[in-house]
């Protein structure tokens, strides 16, 4: 029997299956509707982590203006929120504000007793990833931009590997690029990243077919990392956003233990198949307990709204494993 390795969360959030779909999506969905802020119209793409026994998050928060940065949000039960007016200010090495161009899709990692916020920053008008970190929610400090533009979807592993932190990736370009596989880097100290790799590449299954990028933050279980994950397709109508999921080796993560040739959740419900992007489920953070095994992630939709899905760990592993690719 599968198992997480983690720690226990009595308190997460939990709504028991209805059919047998290995994922399943919260009925009261969605979770965070628009305009949930002053001069903010949409939320979506953001992770939430538990603290303090409650819940918090960060945020991609859609301002009135069309440029997406990042917000606070915190929660008792990780399903309703309250959020900062303010957008989240980053400090320097010489503890200045950093001066944003915009950022989104962020995700939240716990490494140790900190709390590292990877996001899609802009330079120059140009994708490139960031790397930030905080131990309060209060402040926050800048460490890197650990790689050159064009990369997106930067997931860090919550713990050292081999004494070496772990980044997930997807190098592109400046739009919709038609080339999109996740790479893997490793790095000391966080500020040098190096041994970039190829970990997984698109899909010749439709769903998956045109790009793919890391979704939640990898998942240490008995069987290895699980990772949700992203994969895109183009259809007549536009592009298609479904959620995949993969194991990875527990030792070595560069090697692809199975990989399920399904997706687990594709876009269906209205507030996933109508909104500013149609037709788009974009995972970014779960939460876990150890004790029963369940899985809670969330997950933008159509580039507007916050849901909300389960799985439990031993229903999720199966399933990749019986339509592994």
């Amino acid at each position: 029997m599968a198992k997480i390795i983690g720690d226990n969360l009595p308190n997460i959030p939990w709504q028991d299956p209805t059919g047998n779909d290995p994922v399943w999506r919260y009925s009261a969905n969605p979770i965070i509707d628009r305009n949930p802020i002053p001069n903010v119209t949409r939320v979506f793409n953001s992770a939430v982590v538990p603290f303090k026994g409650g819940f918090a998050g960060v945020f991609r928060a859609e301002t009135k203006n069309g440029i997406p940065y990042l917000y606070f949000g915190k929660s008792d039960d990780g399903i309703h929120f309250t959020f900062s007016n303010e957008r989240i200010v980053f400090h320097t090495k010489d503890g200045d504000a950093y001066k944003f161009e915009y950022a989104y899709d962020p995700r939240v990692v716990k490494v140790e007793d900190t709390y590292y916020v990877i996001w899609c920053d802009g330079q120059h008008g140009l994708p490139v990833l960031a790397l930030g970190k905080t131990t309060d929610f209060e402040h926050f400090d800048l460490v890197s931009h650990p790689f050159l533009p064009f990369n997106r979807n930067g997931v860090l592993f919550p713990k050292k590997i081999n004494g070496k932190f772990y980044l997930l990736s997807r190098p592109s370009d400046n739009g919709h690029t038609p080339f999109g596989d996740i790479y893997l880097s490793e790095s000391p100290d966080l500020v040098y990243w190096g041994n970039h790799s190829r970990l997984m590449e698109r899909g010749y299954e439709w769903w998956q077919g045109l790009k793919i990028g890391a979704g939640c933050a990898p998942i240490e279980t008995s069987e290895g990392w699980l990772l949700f994950y992203h994969g895109a397709t183009m259809t007549c109508n536009g592009y298609v956003y479904s959620m995949g999921a993969v194991l990875l080796d527990k030792e070595d993560p560069r090697k692809v233990k199975y990989r399920c040739g399904n997706f687990v959740l594709t876009p269906e419900t209205e507030y996933e198949t109508v909104g500013f992007v149609p037709n788009v489920i974009f995972p970014c953070s779960a939460l876990t307990d150890a004790a029963t095994g369940r899985i809670a992630i969330y997950y933008g939709g159509a580039d507007t709204y916050v849901g909300l899905a389960f799985t439990t760990v031993d229903k999720i592993i199966d399933y990749i494993v019986k339509f592994k690719r």
